[in-house]
This record gives C-alpha cells, sequence and structure tokens, in this order.
C-alpha cells in the first residue's frame, strides 16, 4: 500500500513541474492587453562601432515571432536567407551569420512581429539602431504613394519604398533594395538613417515578400530623376501602376488548318496589318495574344504579309512574315456571336455584336428588332457598320426608336444563318439581345463640371460604383464636361490626360523613364465619398475634378 501511495505522489508532482513550465496562456484573470516592454538589447540602440553576429533582444515577458521574414526590415539590406530568428521565453536572439559592412548604420524595425506568448499583443514601436563605425547616420526620405488606379481595399498593404545607390546595376526587378520601408495603410512611408550620397528612388507592391517586384503581376512606381540625399526629403509621392515590361515579341507563326496564327507573348495595344488583298480577300481577327489570318482560296505560295504591333508600355514591333494558306481537312470553327445585351438607350438603340471571326455576309430578311410577340422593325444595311473600319468582327446597329411606341423592352433578333463568316460558316444559334427603353422623366437632367487643369486633351469618364465606363467625352479646346440623359444611381468620375493624344490610359515605362499618364479621380471630401448619388430630374453641376488636393464637391 506505501509503494502505490509512493508512485501516485511521484506522478503528481511530475505533473506539477510540467504544467508550471510549459508557456501558455493563463487560465482566468483579466486579459492581458498590455505589450511587452523591451528591458535590454546587445548591442545597444544607438551603439557605435559595434559589429554583431548575434543580436539579443530582452522583455518583461514570453515573447513569440511572427513571420519575422516579412514583418523585420533591415536596412542597409543584408544576406536575409542566411539570418535565423530565434525566440526562447522572454529573449529574441538573430543570428547575422555574415560580416556586416564597415561605418555603416543599420537598422533593424520589427514592426508588429514581437508578440506576447498570451493575447498576441505586438511591441510597439520596435527599432534597432547601431553603427559599425564611428557616427550614426540620420538622413530620411519621406513621403506618400497612392495607386492611379485606386483598388477595392481601402488599406495600402504589402506596399514598399526603396532607395539603390545610383551607382548600383540593380533596380526593383532585379535584387531588394539597399534602403527599404513598408509604408503604413494610408500610404505614408519614412526610410530613416539613411548615409548621404545619390540614390534611385522605387515604390513596389510586394505580394509575394520577395522584396523585389514582379514586373508582370505587382504594381510599382519611380522617380525619374535620382536624388541627391545630403539633407532630409521630404513630401515625395510616388503612383503606382502596372505595366509588364518585358520584350514584344512573336513566340511563334505557323499554318493552323486552312488558316495562319502569329502568337505574341502579350496583349498587344493597338496592330495593324499591311498586303495588296487586305479585307478584300485576306481577312484577320485578334483573340487575346493571337493573330489569326484568313484567305478567300488556297494560295500555292506565301505571301508578305507586314505587321506593325504596339504594346502598352510602347514597345513596338514591325516585321514582314510570310503566311501560307494551305488546303486543310480540319474543321472551321463554330461562328459565335456575344452582344451587350442589357444595356439601357433613350431614342437610339445601339447594339454591339462581336464574333470570334471576320463576317462576310448578312442576310438581313432574318435581322430585325423585335418589341413584341408580333411587332417588329427591320434592320436594314444603313443601320448597320463596323465599330472599326478595318476590324470586321466588331459590329454596331444603330435603330431611332420612335416615340410613339411606348414599349420597354425591345430585343435584336438574329435567327440561324443571319451572319456568314470569311470561312463560309453561318451562325449555328439564334441571337438575341435585349435593351430598355428609358423614360424620360425618370432621368437626371446633367452631370456638369471641370477639370482643375488647363492642360489638353482630356478624357472624362462617367463610371458606375462597378467601375463601368457609363459615359465618355474627349476633351480638346475646353476643360469642362457635360453628361446628360442618365439614369439616376450613384456614379464616379475621372480624368485622364492624354499626353500622348490616342485616346487612352497609357502607363509608364521605367526603363524609359516615362511616368504613366495622370489620372484624377472626383473625391467629395466634405463627405469622404469617391461616390455622388443622382436622382431623376436632378442636376449636379460645377464639380470640380482636382488635380491638387484631390478635394472636391459637387453643387445641387
Amino acid at each position: 500500500m506505501r509503494i502505490v501511495s509512493t508512485v501516485f505522489i511521484a506522478l503528481l508532482l511530475y505533473l506539477f513541474v510540467s504544467s508550471c513550465a510549459r508557456q501558455s496562456s493563463p487560465m482566468g484573470g483579466p486579459k492581458d492587453e498590455d505589450s511587452p516592454l523591451l528591458l535590454s538589447s546587445s548591442p545597444k540602440n544607438e551603439s557605435l562601432n559595434s559589429k554583431p553576429t548575434t543580436i539579443d533582444l530582452v522583455f518583461n515577458e514570453y515573447i513569440k515571432i511572427e513571420n519575422p521574414t516579412k514583418q523585420i526590415i533591415i536596412t542597409p539590406k543584408i544576406q536575409s536567407d542566411e539570418v535565423e530568428f530565434l525566440a526562447t521565453k522572454n529573449r529574441l536572439s538573430i543570428k547575422l551569420n555574415q560580416e556586416l559592412e564597415d561605418s555603416t548604420t543599420y537598422v533593424f524595425n520589427f514592426q508588429k512581429s514581437v508578440q506576447d506568448i498570451t493575447e498576441s499583443n505586438p511591441v510597439n514601436n520596435l527599432k534597432l539602431v547601431f553603427s559599425t563605425g564611428s557616427e550614426i547616420d540620420s538622413l530620411k526620405f519621406s513621403g506618400s504613394l497612392s495607386y492611379v488606379f485606386p483598388r477595392d481595399e481601402k488599406d495600402i498593404v504589402d506596399v514598399l519604398v526603396g532607395l539603390y545607390p545610383a551607382a548600383d546595376t540593380t533596380n526593383i526587378f532585379s535584387a531588394a533594395p539597399y534602403y527599404i520601408a513598408q509604408t503604413d495603410s494610408l500610404g505614408n512611408f519614412e526610410i530613416t538613417n539613411i548615409k548621404s550620397g545619390e540614390y534611385r528612388a522605387y515604390a513596389f507592391h510586394d505580394d509575394n515578400n520577395s522584396l523585389k517586384a514582379e514586373f508582370r503581376s505587382e504594381a510599382y512606381g519611380f522617380l525619374n530623376e535620382n536624388i541627391q540625399l545630403d539633407s532630409n526629403i521630404s513630401n515625395v509621392t510616388f503612383k503606382l501602376f502596372s505595366a509588364d515590361l518585358s520584350d514584344l515579341k512573336i513566340n511563334r507563326s505557323s499554318s493552323v488548318g486552312n488558316n495562319y496564327d502569329l502568337i505574341l507573348n502579350k496583349f498587344p495595344a493597338e496592330y495593324e496589318l499591311f498586303h495588296p488583298e487586305i479585307n478584300d480577300k485576306l481577312f484577320y481577327r485578334l483573340d487575346e495574344k493571337n493573330i489569326r489570318l484568313y484567305h478567300l482560296g488556297e494560295t500555292e505560295d506565301s505571301t508578305a504579309v507586314r505587321l506593325i504591333v504596339r504594346d502598352s508600355v510602347g514597345f513596338s514591333i514591325d516585321t514582314t512574315f510570310f503566311a501560307k494558306f494551305e488546303k486543310s481537312e480540319r474543321s472551321p470553327q463554330d461562328l459565335e456571336v456575344s452582344t451587350n445585351s442589357g444595356k439601357a438607350f433613350l431614342k437610339t438603340l445601339k447594339s454591339e455584336l462581336n464574333f470570334n471571326k471576320p463576317l462576310l455576309k448578312i442576310n438581313y430578311d432574318s435581322l430585325f428588332i423585335r418589341y413584341d410577340s408580333a411587332s417588329r422593325i427591320p434592320i436594314i444595311p444603313e443601320n448597320v457598320s463596323l465599330s472599326d473600319s478595318s476590324d470586321f468582327t466588331k459590329l454596331e446597329i444603330t435603330v431611332e426608336i420612335p416615340d410613339s411606341l411606348l414599349i420597354e423592352t425591345f430585343t435584336i433578333f438574329a435567327a440561324d444563318s443571319t451572319f456568314m463568316d470569311v470561312e463560309n460558316q453561318w451562325n449555328k444559334m439564334k441571337v438575341e439581345a435585349r435593351y430598355n427603353k428609358l423614360k424620360e422623366e425618370s432621368l437626371a437632367d446633367e452631370v456638369s463640371g471641370k477639370v482643375e487643369t488647363n492642360e489638353l486633351p482630356l478624357i472624362v469618364q462617367l463610371m458606375d460604383k462597378s467601375d463601368e465606363i457609363i459615359q465618355e467625352v474627349y476633351l480638346t479646346t475646353s476643360n469642362e464636361f457635360i453628361f446628360t440623359d442618365l439614369e439616376a444611381g450613384e456614379y464616379k468620375l475621372r480624368a485622364i490626360f492624354d499626353r500622348n493624344k490616342n485616346r487612352r490610359w497609357d502607363p509608364g515605362n521605367l526603363i524609359e523613364k516615362r511616368q504613366p499618364e495622370a489620372v484624377y479621380h472626383f473625391y467629395d471630401i466634405e463627405n469622404e465619398t469617391n461616390q455622388f448619388v443622382l436622382r431623376g430630374g436632378w442636376s449636379l453641376q460645377n464639380i470640380i475634378i482636382s488635380t491638387s488636393d484631390n478635394s472636391n464637391t459637387p453643387q445641387l
């Protein structure tokens, strides 16, 4: 009996000691809302002539380290993949595993990486600064950034600002910055303890935590000119945008069935083909990155075709290739049609039809507008046009609807075998696109105002709350705009400075040191919103799209 009691007491003692040694949240009691406090560090903050191999920080309670490779920003840059972080009880140890540079000020910005082990309260404003030389560098570089086209997320996250020595040949696409800082949620940044010198400055969205920008998928911005840091620089602004800077090229060109394909490595912004038979016997269409050529009939020999293609960042190709259109047993692709069904109109119904292949013929006998089970409006050749005279895949149908027709819904109807393409394929499925006629009395009178600039031309776009463009005006002689015949609803406004006069927004080009075309958005600072409400019978006038403080208030 005494042996059993001894074993039982030993077991209780073991469980008691084990529970005391384990790091865990206490049971019961008030919630811990206090952040850990730093008691000491080695080296001490702002130490001089210090070249540590290990950094130790001691806190007043047990801590943990959260995502240190992303959260802890070290400047100037070191080999981050060689650094080891270890949190043990109330101590954080950092093994550098590398020799630091001479006469250099290092900054370890821990952000929210160090947290207490119970409630994950982060240490606030934790930063360690020391110099391997005899003085602490003290220069600052600060400012703010925003996206050219605002994102759905209100807060700015995972955006870094970096400096590279002017003599360094690397940039944000090839290596991590020498000095680096993360922005706050409003886009403000500050890089501290910088050594005087000449630098190149960049900002970029670092979603994958590589400390580099992926130019195909991550937005970035840059300053055109180098900065000379011999005193503090503040109020710097960056505009982030997305642009693919890879070389524009033709990945592949070959015969495909009766046709000939050119596969580009990225989407073209514009392109043009030159050939004596273009849009007579030689037709083409663009499908994403694929330019396909069609020829009416077979050619025994290859035929020379000139292609000029340009991408969104300004890179271009001007080349001549030889296309051959061979006889093939391969079945032609079916003709497919898509429409802008669902659009509203006031007096003039405008329908857009997009085809996956160039059109050759339309059977007008089976193309009409239907507005009830038995009534129809014929569509004649005068109602039909190409959206672009060189593109036979996009049609516009424009028909004036009489005011006497008190009907709300009108349907563009095309039976099967209405449209024939260049491969003699008729549409197999009927086409029905519905459009709603607006009641004039329910519309708003107008939205009008001006852009706060004398620079022209301007593209002013009125958008719905989902950023779909409802109306657009191109201003060449005045900075004033007006939109009419609008449904009640919520809207947004923006102005694009069309500096190259190509009637679209163009991104920047870091290689050519060309900034993106400026875009300014309406913002009502009084109500803290970028939207405004338009009601039937209302007018919104004197709207100002500001190009300075971006604060605007509409007047009713």
